[in-house]
């Protein structure tokens, strides 16, 4: 089983700037992929920004150039590094990592986290 721990949310003026994290703990597992995902009121949950174990990285249109993604493998976390908010960026952040481990392959979602854009 692994737990993810997300932080880093908040309420930041538009043109600001906020970093989450997302840490994954259990015992003996290999993270694969990881990600962001948000949901805005009344909006599905969309992909926000993934990255594989090797760096490859993918965005969604709206947040390329602004958004950074990145990750430390040896402490299974997971950044994101968002600048130049916009209030359309607003939502709840969630991280998801897909993982391997001795009872085969699964992903998690974490709990999510708040981000608030105001105008």
């Amino acid at each position: 089983q692994v737990q993810l721990v997300e932080s880093g949310g908040g309420l930041v003026q538009a043109g600001g700037s906020l970093t989450l994290s997302c840490a994954a703990a259990g015992s003996t597992f290999i993270i694969t992929t990881m990600g962001w995902y948000r949901q805005a009121p009344g909006k599905q949950r969309e992909s926000v920004a993934t990255i594989t174990r090797g760096a490859n990285t993918n965005y969604e249109d709206s947040v390329k150039g602004r958004f950074t993604i990145s990750r430390d493998n040896a402490k299974n976390t997971v950044y994101l590094q968002m600048n130049s908010l916009k209030p359309e960026d607003t939502g709840v952040y969630y991280c998801n990592a897909n993982y391997v481990n001795r009872d085969g392959s699964g992903s998690e979602w974490g709990p999510g986290t708040q981000v608030t854009v105001s105008s």
